[in-house]
């Protein structure tokens, strides 16, 4: 007899003491870009068993995303939300998910941040290509949720940078350098599958020690070509 959504109980047995179940039943996850890292951030939630979820892109599938971001070829012209949200729905069923293809916006911030369950602990996963873009989620976030981290990536390079107490961190503002000062063009110009992977990845594993109340790597920096490991 093959199992129904409502009889899985043990999906998530051999996670439980990484990722408690009782404290990721408590949080709703907004995922802002859904390109390189953020796709699959969301596909790594929705695995784990998140409950609540927010999806933020204004974009649509395009032949280039395919190979970077694992978009399927008949997710062309569809809303990234909405071909992500597919994966993430037969990974997990009962997830409630809301969508949102539009830019972030400060104004939209109060209704991503609502989750559609009865969850209370609010997590963001800031996925973008801009440095402009993730000052502007900081400033209207931070103040109000338990959990925030960043990836970034540039080919074979990513860095991520996690904050267990967003209202009081001072180290997270300092990596918003000015966008002058950022790499030409789009921070994603150049990418890879296995870089964005390992990149949510790493934003999971922060996310897990937090739920554990384990203290979180605030920046992370990690080469492939070379293999250097820097935390910080």
């Amino acid at each position: 007899m093959s199992a129904t959504p409502q009889t899985l109980s043990n999906r998530d047995l051999r996670q439980r003491e990484i990722v408690p179940p009782e404290k990721l039943a408590r949080c709703h996850a907004v995922v802002i870009g859904v390109g390189a890292i953020g796709r699959q951030v969301a596909l790594q939630l929705a695995a784990v068993g998140i409950g609540s979820m927010a999806l933020v892109d204004f974009d649509l599938v395009e032949e280039v995303n395919l190979a970077p971001q694992a978009y399927r070829g008949e997710d062309i012209g569809l809303a990234k939300v909405e071909a992500t949200a597919s994966v993430c729905r037969s990974f997990h069923p009962q997830i409630k998910l809301r969508l949102f293809q539009e830019r972030f916006r400060r104004s939209s911030a109060r209704m991503m941040l609502s989750p559609q369950t009865g969850a209370t602990d609010i997590a963001v996963f800031a996925c973008v290509d801009s440095i402009t873009t993730r000052g502007l989620i900081w400033e209207a976030v931070h103040e109000q949720v338990a959990f925030f981290a960043d990836g970034r990536m540039s080919a074979e390079t990513l860095r991520v940078l996690a904050s267990d107490h967003p209202s009081s961190d001072s180290h997270y503002p300092t990596t918003l350098f000015a966008a002058e000062e950022a790499y030409l063009g789009s921070c994603t110009a150049k990418s890879t599958v296995y870089t964005g992977s390992i990149a949510a990845g790493f934003m999971l594993s922060q996310f897990t020690r937090w739920l554990r109340g384990m203290p979180v790597d605030r920046d992370v920096m990690l080469n492939l070509l070379s293999m250097e490991l820097v935390v910080g």
